[in-house]
């Protein structure tokens, strides 16, 4: 295997179950001491955390519009259901605009 893809093997092993691979140690030395690895470790972690982002959003969207199509009316905007009434019912509370 490329050296560039093993390293990037690793870092996605290690990013994704928190561990290196069994059999890597002369790696995880090499993550401690090369500040390149290191960014190139951060930078993949962004673009997970992108991912996840951009998939929750998504998912959000595709909810909504199963919502609009069962009900045909769009959902509550947050803050605005049942939890945003409640809220209001209680003493010393008023309900945010």
């Amino acid at each position: 295997m490329r050296p560039e893809l093993k390293r990037l093997r690793y870092i996605e092993h290690y990013l994704l179950h928190g561990r290196l691979p069994e059999g890597a140690p002369e790696w995880a030395v090499q993550m401690l001491l090369d500040g390149e690895l290191a960014a190139d470790a951060a930078v993949q972690a962004q673009l997970y955390e992108g991912l996840r982002v951009a998939g929750r959003q998504q998912l959000r969207q595709e909810l909504q519009a199963i919502h609009q199509h069962l009900y045909g009316t769009p959902p509550l905007p947050p803050g605005r259901g049942w939890l945003h009434r409640l809220r209001a019912l209680l003493p010393g509370r008023r309900p945010a605009a």
